[in-house]
């Protein structure tokens, strides 16, 4: 299963390592990124692979709000069919 993960807060150090690590230790891949500074905020998009982890979506929403919260940060998980299909025209 394929999972958007949304990052958005104040532009500081470290944000995408302790994400990515976060992931990569849940064995998680990142199979695609984008990421931006908006007017000082940091947005970042990501599209991960959950097929080789063993934590459900729900636990990683879970375990990624107790991140957001250390990192003074929002992250937001969607299941990827459920967003393509919120934005498809």
């Amino acid at each position: 299963m394929n999972a958007i993960i949304t990052v958005v807060g104040s532009d500081k150090v470290g944000i995408i390592a302790k994400v990515s690590a976060f992931l990569s230790e849940n064995k998680i891949n990142i199979a695609d990124i984008t990421q931006t500074i908006l007017s000082g905020n940091f947005v970042m998009m990501m599209m991960v692979e959950m097929t080789g982890s063993e934590i459900t979506v729900d636990e990683l929403r879970k375990s990624m709000s107790s991140l957001a919260e250390e990192m003074g940060v929002e992250i937001n998980i969607m299941n990827e069919k459920v967003f393509s299909s919120m934005h498809r025209i």
